[in-house]
């Protein structure tokens, strides 16, 4: 499956869209970036006069690159028209603030695919190679009811 092919199939669009590339997508992780343009529009209000990532932002980024794109990747030809990848948990470590127009880099590896439940160990870097947040996050693959 072709990189951007994987991106097109993704349920999000603008203003809610946390891809902008993917590197690397194989059945054990995913590896994508995304870079937080500074019109976005939470840094309005998150923090006045000092914006900085919101914390539900960096974990939805980490989401959508390294578990969303790995489930789409891994469903291959089981992925239909009415196939959720639907957000279930994460366990965060924020290390480092990310502020407006930094790019980073969010690598996932799959700790278990079965029963339609995705779990994958993902980590956050920005351009200096630095870890801004790592942890868990989790999904289920469902069909819409």
């Amino acid at each position: 499956m072709e990189l951007n092919n994987i991106i097109a199939q993704l349920p999000y669009s603008e203003p809610f869209l946390f891809v902008d590339e993917l590197l690397h997508v194989d059945e054990n992780g995913a590896t994508g970036t995304f870079t937080f343009r500074e019109n976005l529009d939470f840094y309005k209000g998150h923090f006045k006069d000092n914006p900085v990532t919101p914390g539900v932002i960096l974990t939805e980024t980490m989401a959508q690159i390294g578990m969303v794109c790995l489930g789409i990747y891994l469903l291959k030809d089981d992925l239909k028209k009415d196939t959720v990848v639907a957000f279930t948990s994460a366990d965060m470590q924020f290390l480092k603030p990310v502020y407006p127009n930094e790019k980073v880099t969010v690598t996932s590896q799959k700790t278990f695919f079965r029963f339609g439940k995705l779990k994958c160990d993902v980590v956050m870097k920005n351009e200096a190679g630095q870890e801004v947040c790592k942890g868990i996050v989790a999904g289920m693959i469902t069909t819409k009811l």
